[in-house]
């Protein structure tokens, strides 16, 4: 199995947690976005969105869209699922999951921020503004929806963690990494187990006994990451666990 992807992606990151938590090993291979590696002809071949992810799987097609690949390793895969039985509440995971990752996140996604700046010429401000309104949007969106639907319970539904709180999680991690926005103003987001679970999957890597942030965190992913990157992390979940 390999995953092409990029440190900083949250549609990315999204199926590292993915893999994480089924226990799957993939090679990754880091594409640098900014660079402009995804438009690479050899890339392109792959995916000609030349956006990431791309999961390769056996000797099949590539694999794109990130939620579409959460839903094909779950099926594949169906060790620690990753939606409910239920048909409707599967509905209702998929729904929450899709707010943050299709209502929200494409408009803060690179594509997006290089328009702004170089077709809208949009100064530095004036693109923070754009990121943190609709990053926000997407959080008070699904704190609205958690803090009214019954079937919230330690995570965004029920007692096990699902796509969406993979998506919220992704989501959380780019509004403190973009915009350094903090979950306070949400409080059911972090009085679920969700903040725990962001403590809990950072910590260890049970396939090299070595932390799984350096391998799977947005702000560890990238090998040139130091001290004060590691310092927003532990900023996130220090704010996320506060009562």
């Amino acid at each position: 199995m390999k995953l092409y992807t990029y440190w900083r992606s949250q549609a990315s990151y999204r199926v590292r947690i993915a893999l994480r938590l089924k226990g799957l090993v993939a090679e990754m291979v880091s594409l640098d976005l900014l660079k402009g590696d995804q438009f690479e002809a050899t890339y392109r071949a792959l995916n000609p969105e030349m956006v990431v992810p791309t999961l390769i799987d056996g000797d099949g097609p590539p694999l794109v869209q990130s939620l579409a690949i959460l839903e094909y390793l779950d099926e594949k895969y169906p060790q620690s699922p990753l939606l409910p039985a239920d048909l409707r509440t599967r509905a209702h995971v998929r729904g929450l999951a899709q707010m943050l990752a299709m209502d929200a996140h494409p408009f803060i996604v690179p594509r997006v921020r290089k328009y702004l700046e170089q077709e809208l010429h949009l100064d530095e401000p004036a693109r923070m503004k754009w990121l943190t309104h609709w990053l926000d949007a997407g959080s008070r969106s699904i704190e609205d929806v958690l803090v009214r639907d019954p079937r919230t319970g330690h995570f965004c539904c029920g007692d096990h963690p699902t796509i969406a709180d993979i998506c919220l999680v992704a989501h959380l991690t780019s509004a403190k990494m973009l915009c350094d926005r903090s979950p306070a103003p949400y409080p059911t987001v972090r009085a679920s187990s969700t903040p725990a679970w962001i403590s809990r999957h950072l910590q260890w890597n049970t396939h090299s006994g070595r932390p799984a942030h350096k391998r799977r965190h947005p702000f560890k992913f990238q090998r040139v990451c130091g001290v004060g990157q590691f310092a927003l992390v532990q900023n996130l979940r220090r704010q996320m666990l506060r009562p």
